[in-house]
């Protein structure tokens, strides 16, 4: 599979994903108003790479804010990460935040109580 790179935009995040490593990396901000418009193609792109996927897989978000058109995107590309996990390969979910953002890191809470996911929590060190 060809890997999806999707640069971001002011209201789209970064999408790096490569099938052959196994390693897909979500980053920036995610505040389309119609934000399935913009995550359609990555769900394309997960539902085939769910057919033949590594033996593990490792998703890292790092997304600074996202709405609510978004949070439903991204609570489906995490399920699409839970199939993946069901069909008996490994998964590793990484969910970054910043030390004082609460708010991430409830989300991240969230999502992994939701979804029933391994989600590991990751503070960004600071620059």
């Amino acid at each position: 599979m060809t890997p999806l790179i999707c640069e971001s935009t002011p209201k789209t995040p970064d999408i790096a994903f490569d099938s052959t490593a196994g390693i897909f990396e979500i980053k920036g901000m995610s505040c389309a108003e119609h934000a399935l418009d913009f995550y359609k193609p990555v769900f394309d792109w997960l539902d085939e790479y769910i057919k033949d996927p590594r033996p593990v897989t490792i998703l890292n978000v790092k997304l600074k804010y996202f709405n609510t058109s978004s949070a439903k995107c991204i609570l489906q590309l995490l399920e699409r990460m839970g199939k993946i996990r069901e069909n008996g390969f490994e998964i590793e979910i990484y969910w970054f935040y910043n030390k004082d953002d609460e708010q991430m890191i409830t989300d991240g809470e969230n999502y992994s109580v939701i979804l029933g996911l391994p989600i590991k929590l990751v503070e960004l060190e600071k620059k």
